[in-house]
């Protein structure tokens, strides 16, 4: 497979759209929920608040995306196009489709929408260059599909959601051939469980509460043979959801466990 063409001007274009970063190893990262901006046609339209919007984005992903030498990290909201949900889904159109939220003051326009799908069909012409460029240099590569989920949707003053079914960080396998990349997942997540966190052992379970969306399965179906997606769920233990604080020494060290696996992972990889 020959690397996707980036269509005429796209540079310019997807300058405003994300960050991206192309580095030695097979080793990919993104964090397609991290972003906050909105076009400012969508700014005008959007009917919930700024606090709301953080609180359904993953801020702070794209530092942990960092830990990979390849990254392609989004600046958009994801009220304004959805890259992890399949292209039909992607436009948030009612509260059917965001959590209960009315997201918009009126309907949304045709050409509005077209132009947030544009942005997504960008996002997945990168992502096929990218990638295939991985897959020629490298053959097989690994990819870490990041994002974080809220736990104390009750509110700010009351509990958080039960431990039992709330992992630390939930790893997605779900659509991926899992007896192919067994070694690589199984190490990574030995060596995540095994990283001394703030003085504690994450607690790190697979497929508890997401098993990877729409990106990991669009990887999986168009690399069926080379890529290894982990779909990375980080309970928001490294900041207040309510009113987006970080703790900077809980996301330095969700970091560091992060890095610790990269060992691991390479020396997996070289036995496959």
């Amino acid at each position: 497979m020959q690397p996707a063409k980036r269509g005429e001007g796209a540079e310019s274009f997807v300058q405003t759209l994300w960050t991206v970063h192309e580095g030695e190893k097979p080793l990919f990262a993104t964090a397609v929920h991290a972003g906050h901006d909105l076009r400012d046609e969508l700014a005008r339209l959007i009917a919930i608040d700024e606090a709301t919007r953080l609180r359904e984005e993953d801020p702070y992903t794209d530092y942990l995306a960092t830990v990979a030498p390849t990254r392609l990290v989004p600046h958009r909201s994801r009220f304004e196009v959805d890259l992890n949900r399949a292209r039909d889904e992607a436009v948030y159109l009612g509260p059917e489709d965001a959590w209960g939220l009315k997201v918009w003051k009126a309907s949304l326009p045709e050409a509005v929408i077209q132009r947030s799908l544009a942005e997504y069909d960008a996002y997945y012409a990168e992502l096929e260059h990218l990638l295939t460029s991985l897959e020629m240099r490298y053959g097989r590569f690994i990819i870490f599909d990041i994002h974080s989920y809220n736990h104390r949707r009750a509110g700010p003053d009351a509990p958080p959601a039960d431990p039992a079914h709330n992992p630390d960080v939930n790893v997605g396998t779900g659509s991926m051939d899992r007896q192919r990349w067994a070694p690589v997942v199984d190490r990574f997540i030995a060596d995540l469980r095994r990283f001394d966190c703030q003085g504690r052992h994450l607690d790190v379970r697979e497929n508890v509460k997401f098993k990877g969306r729409h990106f990991a399965r669009w990887v999986h179906a168009h690399y069926p043979e080379s890529a290894c997606v982990l779909s990375l769920e980080f309970k928001k233990i490294f900041m207040d959801e309510w009113t987006g604080a970080v703790d900077p020494d809980c996301l330095e060290c969700l970091y560091e466990a992060l890095k610790s696996t990269l060992p691991g992972i390479s020396e997996e990889m070289a036995r496959l």
